[in-house]
């Protein structure tokens, strides 16, 4: 159960979302997305951005990284930063995930509240899922991609071969 509800997405919307953020960013036709070296351009290129390398016990164990999104402001625990810039690929998803909460909600104002109903919500108006559907589709783009196999995908666009076999089903699906 999800403590928030985010106002619904499909994963086509989502995907059109990173599509357009990968073209304004210049980054269309780049399948492996530079992703450490994009936290620091958006922080010179949009005022609303910030990030910080924290250390691991400023978290929570099972938290990796987190937005609030009230100040656009990136918290990354220092050992996932350390493995995302050695090219781990669930470490790059975790900053692209972070990246999805930060342009959804601070950039585009998907309108977010409680669920104060504590009732299950699908998906589509979960603000985790987005985020995680965000990172899969601007990191491994589909019309890049759509002829690889997810082992050539997670090699190409520098994701694990978990999140390239998500993205090869929903892009031949």
């Amino acid at each position: 159960m999800s403590e928030y509800v985010i106002e619904s997405k499909s994963r086509k919307e989502l995907r059109d979302v990173a599509d357009m953020i990968r073209e304004t960013l210049r980054l269309k036709d780049t399948l492996y997305i530079p992703i450490v070296e994009l936290l620091d351009v958006l922080s010179e290129v949009l005022p609303s951005f910030s990030y910080e390398i924290v250390e691991d016990e400023t978290l929570p164990c099972s938290v990796h990284a987190e937005t609030d999104i009230t100040t656009g402001h990136i918290q990354i625990k220092e050992s996932v930063y350390n493995r995302a810039c050695a090219g781990e690929g669930r470490d790059r998803m975790t900053i692209a995930h972070e990246l999805g909460h930060f342009f959804m909600i601070c950039i585009f104002g998907f309108k977010l509240q409680r669920n104060f109903s504590h009732e299950e919500i699908p998906p589509y108006q979960d603000p985790e899922w987005q985020a995680k559907c965000f990172a899969g589709e601007f990191m491994i783009p589909a019309k890049l991609v759509q002829n690889m196999t997810p082992h050539e995908i997670a090699k190409s666009c520098g994701v694990s071969l978990d999140a390239a076999k998500v993205q090869y089903k929903h892009i031949n699906d």
